[in-house]
């Protein structure tokens, strides 16, 4: 397979094959090199995005379907949201070890095994800057690595692939001091790079496909020669997340600080509710 080079200003990106099915303890960067080497390589510059899937499973993330609830509840630090469903468990919108705010934590029950759920890789930012050296050892050029999981998002209907690793990848572009085509001064544009690449190169893989791996090229222009801050710098932190809780959540905190307040506070070991 031989991709062109993209026109002046555009992308090419596409998706090889070549990639079976990943199992604990598979040398993921031996098996993500040699199918970029059977679809011609890369080049300096470009992107190699990688699903988390695979490189949960080849970090042995795997753990027994009948754990799946235990799994999330061991993968969560707090609930943003819950909400009843008759006849199934919960649906817990929640924050995750990793400060990803995600349904059921990330656990995931598609495109593995009978039997087995998958969590998140432990640390997707250092699973990133393994792949991309041993990439760049390989193919002797810069390049960057992207690892992607599937999210929903607020106020959107549908799920869209985002970052959740990254390693040599200019992962947020700050415009914020430039002006517009207009002259207008630009005071709140924060572009999330990670996150555009990760969808893009969904456009190519799917979800069904069995193309765990795809390729951006055309954005050297982010790629770095370290590693950069990964896409930990994605998360936004608490005091600047206007959306911390789901409606019923705030509301029953607000009404347990109420009557907290009234009651005169939790000093005098009262219950508030």
């Amino acid at each position: 397979m031989s991709t062109p080079p993209p026109a002046p200003g555009g992308l090419a990106v596409w998706a090889p094959s070549g990639i079976g099915e990943v199992r604990p303890g598979d040398d993921l960067a031996a098996l993500v090199g040699d199918a970029l080497a059977a679809a011609g390589g890369v080049a300096d510059g470009d992107v190699v995005v990688v699903t988390s899937k695979v490189v949960s499973k080849a970090e042995g993330r795997v753990v027994a379907a009948a754990d799946r609830e235990a799994a999330i509840t061991a993968e969560t630090v707090r609930v943003v949201a819950r909400r009843e469903r008759p006849g199934e468990p919960p649906l817990r919108i929640v924050e995750n070890r990793l400060g990803l705010v995600m349904a059921a934590a990330g656990v995931d029950a598609s495109n593995t095994p009978e039997g087995t759920v998958l969590l998140l890789p432990e640390d997707p930012d250092a699973s990133a800057r393994r792949l991309r050296r041993a990439l760049a050892d390989r193919f002797g050029v810069r390049l960057a690595v992207v690892v992607t999981d599937t999210a929903g998002r607020p106020w959107r209907e549908g799920l869209v692939d985002v970052a959740i690793g990254a390693a040599g990848l200019v992962v947020l572009e700050d415009l914020r001091g430039g002006r517009d085509a207009h002259g207008r001064p630009l005071s709140v544009t924060v572009t999330a790079v990670a996150d555009e690449v990760a969808a893009a190169s969904e456009l190519v893989r799917g979800k069904a496909a069995g193309l765990p791996v795809a390729v951006v090229r055309g954005l050297g222009r982010y790629v770095t020669d370290d590693d950069g801050p990964g896409a930990r710098a994605l998360v936004r932190p608490a005091d600047a997340d206007l959306f911390r809780e789901g409606s019923a959540e705030a509301e029953e905190r607000g009404y347990r600080r109420g009557l907290d307040a009234a009651r005169g506070g939790p000093e005098g070991g009262r219950v508030t509710r």
